[in-house]
């Protein structure tokens, strides 16, 4: 008889997959055998300059590159679609459940790929102005952006809040789902086999209550995209660092459908628009 490997589920951080450093673990709701990393504030504070580093990589990619890292992700997605829909169900849906899911994660990562090289065409501009100038406003990353995921769908509520920020050349740090967290942490082995830089997403597990907190506090975060109604405490912790702060409060049966989840108004609240004034001759 082969001898058992139960899957130990690790977080992401800078493309590896390190235990949280208290050592805690968690087992969600209906999985009692199961451990699960508990991050920690210091798994967040690692995690932070990690995605600080692959910011440079990532957002200095031009736009059809980050597309075609993404459409590979969605390759990706698709050749492990056994393994993902067994994450899925391990997370308690129904195996049509489940099935569709990933169909609409595979389909919404191939739509912000195509989104990728087009964002200067849709968010940026040429001006017109008096004088002999060309005037364009041209569109640049934020920076580093937190995520708190929804509990439920747990791949594709990842990926709805996670691929508009990496479409626009930012990096992330995401707080996968609370109770069902095992499809979003297997995300990071497709990340790590999708060309995607070090960095560019990172992946934590934990109790949302205790980590929530220390995402909005935190002051070399750039911005926090949250899934959920908006919450005083969050914000008033954000605010303390000008950190920029937008909720995705979308019914549950939204989530399930792939317009209402693909949309260039999740990207452009994280972009800046830079104005360039070109002189041209008499």
């Amino acid at each position: 008889m082969p001898l058992p490997v139960p899957k130990t589920y690790k977080l992401f951080v800078g493309g590896k997959f390190p235990r949280s450093e208290s050592g805690r673990v968690y087992q969600p709701a209906g999985n009692p055998a199961i451990n699960v990393a508990r991050g920690s504030r210091k798994d967040l504070r690692d995690a932070v300059p990690a995605a600080r580093g692959g910011l440079a990589a990532w957002s200095g990619s031009s736009g059809y590159l980050r597309g075609q890292i993404l459409y590979r992700l969605a390759e990706m997605l698709e050749s492990r679609r056994e393994a993902m829909v067994g994450e899925l169900r391990l997370g308690g849906a129904t195996a049509a459940a489940a099935e569709k899911e990933l169909e609409l994660a595979v389909a919404l990562t191939v739509w912000y790929a195509g989104l990728c090289d087009k964002l200067q065409s849709l968010l940026g501009s040429q001006n017109e102005v008096q004088g002999p100038f060309f005037n364009f406003s041209t569109v640049e990353p934020t920076g580093v952006i937190g995520v708190l995921a929804p509990s439920a769908p747990a791949l594709v509520g990842t990926l709805a809040l996670a691929l508009p920020l990496l479409a626009a050349g930012n990096s992330t740090i995401v707080l996968v789902s609370e109770p069902a967290p095992f499809a979003g942490l297997a995300l990071g082995e497709v990340c790590a086999s999708s060309d995607v830089p070090a960095g560019a997403i990172n992946l934590l597990s934990g109790m949302r209550a205790e980590l929530a907190p220390q995402f909005a506090a935190h002051r070399d975060l750039d911005g926090l995209l949250i899934a959920g109604k908006p919450e005083a405490a969050l914000t008033q912790a954000a605010a303390d660092n000008c950190k920029r702060v937008r909720y995705c409060d979308l019914p549950p049966a939204s989530w399930q459908k792939a317009p209402a989840i693909r949309s260039l108004a999740f990207v452009e609240p994280f972009v800046e628009v830079k104005t360039l004034w070109h002189p041209v001759a008499p």
